[in-house]
């Protein structure tokens, strides 16, 4: 473990709550679970109660409505998309504060795996898929050590406050998760070939950048505001949050970030290019399980990754980017439309509402956004 994380530990004998997709990846997430896991779990004295969802939401109500005072941990076998829903219907309930502490575990059962294989990269293990993905999933669970994982809050121009544990997408890799959605069966490969479908047809989006450095800029002078407006869908005016302290059981207050409809603060960076191929703010090191976006990320590091591609890529220059990051070695290629920086906010302003956004995969309507 890295010096400074502060470990916990389940107790023995230990009772946990499985939230299972049986629909997620392949559809094969039930049988995994009792073949693979569940006899792991009865050797470290581990009970479950399973519950399986049926529709979406399903398990954002259950964790949001439930007491959850019976169970030591939730455990998540699924994709990406049930910790999200997960998550956020904690957040939901008013004693979020303390139901956050209870240790949440992510088993990989669908087709996007990124915090399973990036929990697997932060424990010292070689990147793996599939089923040997799962059992050192499961063997962590076994060992039932836990440590903090950030969240990100994210906040929407309509008024939608929605928090992210994995990473917050514009433009080419959103278009590749969700495009590729058809092609779910195939797992993991679903991703390669709906990278080469969107080569076929790039595309390039228009939008403003803005971000807080996470260390200060050398030698940067804050960028002349621009006078068009970014596409607000309508909304009306901005509210500026309440001030003094949160009532008990209210939502964290967002201190880094203005309202949306004021400009961002002057010791912000705003990003001169407009055209985009791509943007992504990731907070764990893998966007899929042989996608090794953010070799430095940690769990708790306090930090988004954030990386954005400007227009004028050509597809074999991000051809060789994507091939690269199997390995984490993209930034070696020194690809002079990359950027990569550390933050610890940023705002996205597109200037149309096209290009699908997504959050932990899941797909958002496009409209300026900040965390």
């Amino acid at each position: 473990p890295p010096p400074g994380d502060s470990y916990g530990v389940l107790p023995r004998p230990c009772r946990a709550l499985v939230l299972l997709n049986p629909q997620s990846g392949t559809g094969r997430a039930l049988e995994d679970f009792q073949a693979v896991v569940q006899p792991m779990l009865a050797e470290a004295e581990i009970a479950t109660t399973v519950f399986i969802t049926e529709r979406p939401h399903h398990a954002q109500e259950k964790v949001r409505d439930e007491d959850l005072s019976q169970w030591d941990t939730l455990v998540v076998m699924a994709g990406d998309g049930l910790l999200y829903e997960v998550v956020n219907g904690l957040m939901e309930r008013p004693d979020w504060e303390d139901t956050m502490k209870k240790p949440l575990c992510i088993l990989p059962g669908g087709s996007g795996n990124a915090l399973a294989a990036s929990i697997n990269h932060y424990a010292g293990n070689d990147q793996v898929a599939k089923k040997k993905l799962l059992t050192n999933c499961a063997f962590i669970l076994c060992k039932g050590l836990h440590t903090q994982m950030d969240l990100v809050s994210l906040s929407t121009a309509s008024g939608k406050r929605l928090f992210s544990f994995l990473g917050f997408g514009w433009g080419f890799i959103s278009d590749v998760d969700i495009d590729s959605e058809k092609y779910r069966r195939l797992g993991n490969a679903r991703f390669t070939l709906g990278t080469l479908q969107c080569l076929a047809k790039l595309r390039v989006y228009q939008g403003r950048l803005s971000y807080l450095p996470a260390v200060p800029e050398q030698g940067k002078s804050p960028a002349p505001r621009d006078p068009h407006a970014p596409v607000t869908n309508g909304q009306p005016g901005c509210i500026p949050p309440p001030a003094g302290t949160a009532a008990p059981g209210s939502l964290p207050i967002d201190s880094l970030l203005v309202p949306l409809c004021q400009p961002v603060p002057a010791h912000w960076t705003v990003v001169p290019e407009e055209e985009f191929v791509s943007v992504y703010a990731i907070y764990q090191s893998h966007l899929g399980t042989n996608l090794l976006m953010a070799p430095a990320a940690q769990l708790h590091d306090g930090c988004i990754h954030l990386f954005y591609l400007k227009a004028g890529i050509s597809r074999v220059a991000l051809l060789k980017l994507f091939l690269a990051m199997a390995r984490g070695t993209h930034l070696d290629l020194n690809c002079p439309h990359l950027r990569y920086v550390r933050v610890r906010a940023f705002r996205l302003e597109p200037q149309a509402t096209t290009g699908i956004m997504t959050v932990d995969g899941e797909a958002l309507p496009c409209e300026p956004v900040q965390g």
